[in-house]
């Protein structure tokens, strides 16, 4: 018979054997699900981390645009891929908005998603145009009180800025006109054309407008001042505080996604968000660094579907 440490001895050398058995995670390509299409935010995520991803694990990482139905049809083919790391999805807060307002979906998301890490968000920010006259949030306030019904522009409906008017709404105590447009491009136009008075989107999808001058930002709708526009305050600042809508950009996985797995890719990530480059580029392009990891990320999102489900019942936003 074997004594206590022959055992411990035996068994050490099993392991491992087992470990040596299993091929080293990546040892092929890896899959990036995008739920929308090329050129926007979401893919300019994706396509900012698949170059260093790559270097960093030695295997191409091949980025597949899935578009359709804000971001299910891309979530729902991550949760019939096999756990085992090769499919992610590089996902939006969609993730969490998707649920308050969607009859059904072909998912549960809490059960069928694997939170991994949040690699930065953008500031929903309210814009107006640039020979409008408003200039600050109790500007417009007021040019609601006297025409109730004032329009307010988004990119569609159940969106980071149809949320953010819809809240504006309730803690100004105002009435404006949801106007929801096919994408935030047509609604961006309308306002620096004068057709529609404000609209709340993105800092990284105005970002080149803002700053040329075609749009004029007068509150930042998230905690802290955006630093691209460090003299616009927050709408908190304005006296009026309503729940950061600000969209976030992530990794995620399909149910079942090992820990270890996840706090290996979670790791990688988070260090490419050190690096000054990465950190200059999402910058640049309207975004808030994040970093945070898996046990934060699991968190979130039970904590904002709450949420956007008391607001989309009180506006009733609901998709079929």
């Amino acid at each position: 018979m074997l004594n206590r440490r022959g055992l411990l001895a035996a068994a050490g050398a099993a392991l491992t054997s087992a470990a040596r058995a299993q091929p080293a995670w990546p040892d092929r390509p890896i899959r990036l699900l995008v739920g929308f299409p090329a050129g926007g935010p979401t893919d300019f995520a994706a396509r900012l981390l698949q170059e260093p991803l790559q270097a960093l694990w030695g295997q191409p990482m091949v980025v597949e645009n899935r578009p359709g139905a804000s971001q299910n049809i891309a979530v729902e083919a991550l949760t019939k891929s096999p756990p085992d790391g090769y499919t992610l999805l590089l996902c939006t807060s969609n993730l969490t908005t998707n649920p308050a307002v969607f009859a059904r979906l072909p998912f549960d998301t809490l059960r069928d998603v694997t939170p991994i890490v949040v690699i930065y968000s953008s500031p929903t920010v309210l814009f107006t145009g640039a020979d409008q006259p408003y200039r600050t949030v109790q500007d417009v306030i007021e040019a609601a009180r006297r025409q109730p019904g004032l329009a307010a522009a988004t990119s569609g409906v159940a969106t980071s800025g149809h949320f953010a008017t819809e809240m504006f709404m309730r803690a100004a105590k105002v009435e404006l006109t949801h106007v929801p447009y096919r994408g935030a491009v047509p609604a961006m136009q309308d306002v620096m054309g004068g057709r529609v008075p404000i609209t709340f989107s993105t800092l990284s999808g105005a970002m080149g407008l803002a700053r040329d001058g075609k749009l004029r930002p007068i509150a930042v709708a998230a905690p802290r001042r955006a630093r691209a526009f460090p003299d616009v305050p927050t709408m908190a600042e304005q006296g009026v505080a309503i729940r950061d809508t600000s969209p976030w950009y992530s990794f995620a996985g399909p149910a079942g996604l090992p820990e270890a797995l996840v706090a290996r890719i979670a790791a990688d990530v988070q260090g490419l968000l050190r690096r000054p480059e990465i950190i200059a580029r999402i910058e640049e392009a309207g975004g808030v660094v994040e970093g945070e990891g898996p046990a934060e990320f699991r968190k979130r999102i039970p904590r904002e579907i709450a949420v956007n489900a008391e607001v989309a019942k009180l506006a009733n936003i609901h998709i079929e």
